[in-house]
């Protein structure tokens, strides 16, 4: 399975947003030397806001062309059907319900068989969650000391389409994520131009 592997801080610091969600990943990004000298050119422009989707959600350029060709098919706005899509994949919900304090953590919670959905072991990071489904962490898991530190005392950001459940450590879709409330810097209609030429 291929991973992305390359440098996370660096990443942010080159994208200018804080894809990782690590408070200090863009520690150093006012310094001299990441200052940006040249016009960035349109189609630069484009590819920059396709690189932070792939960033922001650890995937890799084949799972996102499949995405965006998903999204076209599909009636409404081919980039919000798109942002959408990979805001309901299992991993990146796992991350966003606290289990994992980034995403590559939550893809490797997931592949190594440590989630259910709706009571089902489910080891695929890119399984879509429907509305109405359940994402918990299995009894073994939920003993880890890592794994409760990261989901009780982690910096979740309370969201909207998200009931989190402590108790239960589980985590519910209660609805199909709106544009507006996912908590990423994109601007989604640059990555359609990209792959519209």
């Amino acid at each position: 399975m291929a991973t992305r592997r390359n440098p996370r801080f660096k990443e942010c610091r080159r994208l200018g947003v804080n894809v990782c969600g690590h408070p200090k990943a863009m520690n150093r990004a006012n310094d001299p030397a990441f200052k940006k000298s040249k016009k960035t050119s349109e189609y630069g422009k484009q590819l920059c806001e396709k690189q932070k989707v792939k960033a922001y959600y650890g995937i890799l350029e084949r799972q996102l062309r499949r995405y965006y060709d998903i999204a076209s098919r599909k009636e409404g706005k081919t980039g919000e059907n798109l942002i959408v899509g990979l805001e309901t994949r299992l991993d990146n919900l796992v991350y966003r319900i606290g289990f994992a304090n980034s995403i590559r953590m939550a893809r490797q919670v997931v592949s190594h068989g440590h989630v259910r959905v709706d009571g089902k072991k489910i080891s695929i990071p890119s399984f879509q969650v429907k509305p109405g489904q359940v994402v918990a962490l299995c009894e073994k898991a939920q003993k880890n000391e890592q794994f409760k530190t990261s989901f009780l005392n982690g910096n979740r950001r309370p969201l909207a389409y998200i009931e989190v459940s402590e108790e239960a450590f589980s985590g519910k879709l209660i609805m199909m994520p709106k544009r507006e409330e996912i908590p990423v810097e994109i601007n989604e209609q640059l990555v359609v131009e990209f792959y519209s030429k």
